[in-house]
């Protein structure tokens, strides 16, 4: 028995048990405490943990004594079973109800009944905050999928279908007339516990989202309001900002002010501005580049160019026309992941449009023209003007606004102090942005290629290396100021594999 006084010392040793939040450690000390054997009967009726001993004939038996404690009808019981003085006590005020079971060889004296209780107590409390747990952590996954959910709706530029996803509850960005979008490359870990962070009672973060990229694990995707109150942007902002500062593995890639459904723009030009942080000493960069040429294109030519490039693929269905345009810019198996599927199934789209096409995808060039097509679709939709004859691509490069962004484009790669990074421009391209094909090609070592291109990412403002999204740009402005034709590239791990061709590497 409990010695008088020394029930205190127990009840401070029980609580340093459940601080492990372990049921099977808090029965293990009670019951060699009590000298009995001890089982929790969960809220479902099963035994969800029991000191080994446990007689297994009273485990059986259970089920029939339990359930008038469990709904309710009663606190506490005592039976005899097996030979053994079974007591029960229920825990808790909503039914069913968690109960605590002893088996000893003799009736409990009244202290270790006091003890047997407390512990009982204790464990459901350590049952409600498991639930308590796990219904955050749904919540949070949840509100994860409606954040991505409503990105994608934006990136779509589809305004109204993000508000109808939100009915209720709209957040603050949705309200806003411009955003910047910052994309923050941090470890897949730390994106989980940011996310977490600042996350506010509705499941956003204030005036912004905070969105898993799902292609790119590193990448946090944040689009953020322009017009909020100035101080809630500069909290925003200056938040990833100072994550920056404080953490020398991250980078933030800024675009500039955008309208809310041109999202997608705001997004390439933040993966553009990132992959300069990444190579800049204070790793954070704002979107300073120059336009891609589907913007500066004259509309109706270009419109009309693409919609007879693109003809063939009205054949197909849109599910292959809506992958291949991912699968044309990005890795095969960040496009698996951002649509979660397989890469056998990505694959199979491709192909699929290779063959409506009559194109070998394995190119880069052709690639490089299927994006200008689809990306000028997608920025002059509608039927083009049918009066005159669609130009041809080379016609197309060889209007003035083309040349003219094309030796602007170009341009900082040239001049006595980076001719050597324009012609290791030329020569990957040349070699299909393989960059050990291009290495020979050149008499250099393939780290000294890449580190060259790096270094022209940081002039030129795209990404070339990490998801590629910025290399058919690259093409287009070769292909007007110096007539590069890319010849398919060999094997390489970095970007996807074409049928009858490689890419990136």
């Amino acid at each position: 028995m409990v010695q008088a006084g020394a029930l205190g010392a127990e009840l401070d040793e029980l609580l340093r048990v459940v601080r492990r939040r372990s049921p099977a450690s808090v029965l293990a000390w009670l019951g060699g405490r009590i000298g009995a054997d001890v089982a929790w009967v969960g809220r479902a009726g099963s035994v969800d943990a029991a000191t080994p001993g446990f007689p297994p004939g009273i485990a059986r038996v259970l089920p029939q004594h339990t359930g008038p404690l469990a709904g309710g009808g009663l606190v506490a019981a005592t039976t005899h079973l097996n030979g053994r003085e079974v007591r029960l006590e229920a825990f808790g005020g909503r039914a069913p109800r968690p109960v605590l079971v002893t088996a000893a060889s003799a009736p409990l004296p009244r202290d270790w009944v006091v003890l047997a209780s407390h512990a009982g107590g204790l464990l459901e409390l350590l049952d409600r905050a498991g639930a308590a747990d796990e219904d955050a952590h749904g919540y949070e996954a949840k509100s994860r999928q409606l954040r991505f959910a409503v990105l994608t709706a934006l990136m779509s530029g589809d305004v109204t279908l993000a508000r109808r996803m939100t009915t209720g509850d709209v957040p603050p960005l949705l309200g806003a007339e411009r955003i910047r979008v910052h994309l923050l490359h941090c470890t897949p870990a730390d994106r989980d516990r940011l996310a977490r962070t600042y996350l506010d009672p509705a499941g956003y973060h204030g005036a912004a989202l905070m969105v898993h990229c799902p292609a790119f694990k590193e990448h946090l995707i944040c689009p953020i309001a322009e017009d909020a109150e100035p101080v809630g942007r500069l909290r925003q902002g200056e938040v990833l900002r100072r994550l920056v500062r404080e953490n020398p593995g991250y980078a933030l890639g800024v675009s500039r002010p955008h309208p809310l459904a041109a999202t997608a723009d705001a997004y390439g030009e933040a993966l553009h501005a990132l992959t300069v942080a990444r190579n800049s000493p204070d790793r954070l960069a704002v979107y300073r580049g120059r336009p891609s040429l589907v913007q500066v294109l004259d509309r109706r030519p270009a419109a009309a160019w693409a919609s007879a490039f693109l003809e063939p693929l009205a054949a197909v269905p849109k599910p292959t026309v809506d992958i291949t345009r991912l699968a044309v810019t990005f890795p095969r198996a960040a496009v698996a992941r951002l649509l979660q599927i397989s890469r056998t199934t990505v694959a199979a789209h491709c192909r699929r449009a290779e063959e409506a096409l009559g194109a070998d995808l394995g190119d880069v060039r052709t690639r490089a023209a299927l994006d200008l097509a689809l990306s000028l679709t997608a920025v002059h939709p509608g039927p083009a003007d049918d009066r005159r004859p669609a130009p041809t691509l080379p016609e197309l490069l060889r209007t003035v606004p083309a040349v003219s962004w094309a030796e602007s484009f170009v341009g900082p790669l040239r001049g006595s102090r980076h001719g050597d990074l324009h012609r290791t421009a030329e020569a990957w391209i040349g070699a299909g942005t393989d960059a050990r094909a291009a290495a020979e090609r050149l008499g250099l070592s393939r780290n000294t290629v890449r580190a060259r291109l790096r270094a022209a990412e940081r002039l030129l403002n795209r990404d070339l290396l990490t998801t590629g999204s910025g290399i058919h740009d690259l093409v287009h402005a070769l292909e007007v100021t110096g007539g590069q034709r890319a010849r398919p590239a060999a094997e390489s791990d970095h970007r996807a594999r074409w049928p009858g061709g490689r890419v990136a590497s």
